[in-house]
């Protein structure tokens, strides 16, 4: 086909190399502008990728070590053994414990996750700049465009990330982190108290997953699209979804006051939630027999003893 080609382009009297000079690659730089209109170098694909993979591992992290409580609390519960531990502390101060002692576990295994990333990130950067050296003292010319392209694509990448503000990102990753996982951590754990194994919690299962599920979800198909709409900074506020929607949102650098009212609607919302959890929790822990009720779960918030 190509050389049937190149005989009728002959014959026209058209040469290749001619074809080949008419072909052009236009390269859009992408700047952000702020209100007072400075301008700075921005790559929506980074910027992107940044958000949602912070958000996936605040998701991840409050559904594995969140089931992870549950599971404890049920096992706890089903040998007895909760029984024995309750004689000598009280239940909320189990609950927190759990909570707290999983949570340091998986912030442990986040720091192993960040050390070796920087790591991996440091030699693969040794790598990468070392090849675009070697580029560098070879005439561009000489280069198949898909190369030169290559190479402006990587440049322009390596310099968006790094003019994001990334101590502010990770310094809000970190918080969410942690309050996401003490927001659910708690639920989880009162779901553990109140059922007697793990077949009975699907019912106490969905109401808390749901609005987790979703928000990854929204994340993914609207809020990357529109990050300061209206749906983005509601969804970014609210406790059930703050943690996820939030760092989808951090690389685009939303508004300050934005960023701490949800971080104090965030704390308020584990305070309160954790009373919640810890009043189930203190009837629930010593239950046996029928599967509870959301009925019988509501009784129990307002048990005095």
């Amino acid at each position: 086909k190509e050389v049937i080609r190149q005989m009728k382009l002959e014959r026209v009297g058209l040469q290749q190399n001619t074809i080949d000079s008419l072909n052009s690659k236009v390269i859009l730089s992408q700047y952000k502008v702020d209100e007072e209109g400075n301008t700075k170098k921005s790559d929506i694909g980074v910027i992107t990728m940044l958000g949602m993979a912070l958000a996936f591992m605040i998701y991840m992290f409050i559904f594995l070590y969140g089931v992870q409580v549950m599971k404890g609390v049920i096992e706890e519960k089903t040998n007895r053994i909760v029984e024995l531990i309750v004689s000598t502390v009280k239940p909320f101060q189990l609950m927190m414990g759990k909570v707290l002692g999983i949570a340091l576990v998986g912030l442990t295994q986040l720091s192993i996750w960040l050390i070796l990333s920087s790591l991996l990130s440091g030699i693969i950067g040794v790598i990468v700049g070392i090849t675009l050296s070697d580029f560098s003292n070879i005439n561009p010319k000489e280069l198949p465009p898909e190369m030169s392209n290559m190479n402006a694509d990587i440049m322009q990448a390596i310099s968006s990330f790094m003019n994001l503000p990334l101590g502010k990102i990770f310094a809000v990753f970190l918080f969410f982190f942690m309050a996401g996982y003490l927001f659910y951590g708690a639920l989880f754990a009162a779901i553990g108290s109140a059922v007697h194994n793990e077949t009975d919690t699907q019912q106490f299962m969905l109401p808390i997953t749901l609005p987790l599920v979703f928000s990854f979800a929204i994340s993914f198909s609207i809020v990357v699209g529109d990050p300061n709409g209206t749906l983005a900074t509601w969804m970014s506020i609210i406790p059930i979804s703050s943690p996820v929607v939030m760092m989808v949102r951090m690389p685009f650098d939303p508004p300050g006051w934005q960023i701490l009212l949800s971080m104090a609607t965030m704390i308020l919302s584990i305070v309160g939630v954790i009373w919640l959890a810890g009043k189930i929790y203190r009837t629930g822990i010593l239950m046996y027999g029928k599967k509870p009720s959301y009925k019988e779960l509501a009784k129990w918030l307002f048990y005095k003893n």
